[in-house]
């Protein structure tokens, strides 16, 4: 999403030439392709760990870190490469999108009219919101000493990146949407009106 914003605020007139349907599935499949690749020899390791005991893992879903905390392996190894692939591909990311917005806050700069530039920054907040809850989440999740692990605090901060932030989702794009903002806002005068009537 950033890099479609990227490119329609940077060559709006050249948008719908470069952002075809095609090039929307080679993103696509890039993506798909690239965590593939990414989480295929992790869970090649993974898959040859020796467990011992109940075998619950202690978390929401079957996250890497309980998955090692588990094992009766050595996963020492494991550990390190773990640790260093999340780094390159969260890092990876958050890079190729700060990159994007920087490129489009400097086309912004040069928009001449200051209503312009609310309306493109009214445009580009709700997606930045977003991806700021998430990787801020990610990023305290993975990309943290092992020393520093601590597993109740670690399945907050999981619910939060993969239940709160999809949550979150609809309602910080719909408020952005004028017939929205006056739909709620109908509801809560109502709602303090009928209130006040009690």
């Amino acid at each position: 999403m950033a890099y479609d914003r990227y490119l329609a605020i940077c060559y709006p007139l050249r948008y719908n030439s470069i952002m075809t349907s095609k090039f929307c599935w080679s993103l696509a499949g890039a993506c798909w392709l690239g965590i593939f690749l990414g989480s295929l020899l992790p869970v090649t390791f993974l898959a040859k760990l020796s467990f011992c005991g109940a075998n619950i893992i202690n978390h929401y879903f079957c996250d890497v870190s309980p998955l090692l905390k588990l094992s009766s392996s050595d996963t020492s190894l494991l550990k390190s490469f773990f640790f260093s692939l999340m780094w390159v591909i969260i890092f990876g990311c958050l890079s190729f999108t700060l990159l994007s917005y920087a490129n489009i806050i400097f086309t912004i700069m040069k928009i001449p009219s200051i209503v312009g530039q609310q309306k493109v920054f009214s445009t580009c907040g709700s997606h930045l919101t977003v991806v700021s809850i998430y990787f801020c989440a990610v990023i305290f999740m993975y990309v943290r000493p092992r020393e520093s692990y601590f597993f109740e605090k670690d399945k907050l901060i999981s619910v939060f990146y993969s239940i709160l932030t999809p949550l979150l989702n609809p309602f910080i794009y719909c408020l952005r949407n004028s017939d929205v903002k006056q739909a709620l806002q109908k509801i809560i005068r109502t709602k303090m009106l009928a209130n006040q009537y009690m």
